[in-house]
């Protein structure tokens, strides 16, 4: 039997800047929470397709497993909150760490 289809959301990297950006009804956001939760299989199939479409603008579209919790989208893979986080070196990433707390 086949696997049942689980809510999703499309993400995808901003082509100039690299961010991680999510799909939203009409547009791409940096806030997750912005992001359109895909519960029918053949919706999601079309939004990525979609999103696969705007090569100028977003590189690495693909469907994430989500959950909403408290009427919000929360991703459900660890890798999806690393990627939240941003690059992890100390001149161009979001992490928290610095180079004091490093030393």
């Amino acid at each position: 039997m086949p696997k049942a289809f689980t809510p999703k959301i499309v993400t995808a990297n901003d082509l100039l800047k690299g961010d991680v950006i999510y799909q939203t009804v009409d547009g791409w956001s940096r806030d997750l929470h912005d992001a359109e939760v895909l519960t029918d299989e053949a919706h999601a199939d079309l939004r990525l397709i979609e999103g696969s479409q705007q090569s100028g603008q977003v590189v690495g579209v693909y469907l994430a497993d989500t959950v909403v919790e408290d009427g919000q989208p929360t991703t459900t893979h660890f890798r999806e909150a690393f990627r939240a986080k941003g690059p992890s070196n100390y001149v161009d990433g979001k992490q928290e760490t610095t180079k004091q707390e490093v030393a």
